[in-house]
């Protein structure tokens, strides 16, 4: 998409408010490079001075490359909030306040494992509330492990699917324990196991509705 077309107002811009820096960064590359502007924002290229007698392919070159650099910087801008705008506006490319940010609040490794660590403690303390559907709990499940997984720890849908086989309720021990999620849980596919407690609990719903 070109950085110029109507595309480019019409999606939202991902918002950075000071937590979770690492999946704003993930949306934010997709952003811009969707947008066009990404690489305005890695490489900080040079803008060299338009010649004397420029042809007009040079001042169309020179334009774009130009307005690309403006809207990537522009771009970031918008998509921090008030406060941590104070702190970039003197910032002066798409680069440098990249840089900045990523600096301020990705961390060193030693902050990145601390964030892992509590992650996986959260994940390990999850139970299944019983006001929630499976889905409802999956969905608890996969957002912290994808968090866990964009700070650079690969916690495996395996490891998911054991988590969720241990803190199912009794209500769904018979769909657990049928032959199909009992082989060997390298084999099992997340949305695989998912489906069945699902379905029985769908036809619960449904037979509370015929009652």
């Amino acid at each position: 998409m070109e950085a110029g077309s109507s595309g480019f107002s019409a999606m939202a811009t991902p918002v950075f408010t000071g937590e979770n820096y690492q999946a704003w960064a993930v949306k934010m590359t997709a952003f811009l490079e969707g947008h066009d502007l990404w690489e305005a924002v890695e490489n900080d290229y040079e803008i060299a001075p338009l010649p004397n007698n420029p042809t007009l392919n040079q001042i169309k070159f020179h334009k774009e490359r130009t307005t690309r650099k403006a809207k990537a910087k522009s771009c970031l801008y918008v998509s921090v909030s008030p406060h941590i705008f104070t702190r970039i506006m003197r910032c002066d490319s798409a680069k440098t306040i990249w840089d900045y940010l990523k600096d301020e609040y990705e961390g060193d490794e030693k902050i990145r494992s601390m964030k892992v660590l509590n992650l996986l403690r959260e994940f390990e303390r999850q139970l299944m509330k019983d006001s929630e559907s499976v889905k409802e709990y999956s969905d608890r499940l996969i957002e912290i492990a994808e968090k866990i997984r964009v700070l650079g720890t690969d916690l495996k849908d395996e490891r998911l699917v054991q988590k969720i086989l241990l803190s199912l309720p009794e209500k769904f021990e018979a769909t657990i324990a049928s032959p199909e999620n009992t082989r060997d849980l390298a084999d099992i596919k997340l949305a695989e196991l998912l489906s069945a407690p699902a379905a029985q609990e769908q036809r619960r719903l449904d037979e509370k509705r015929r009652a």
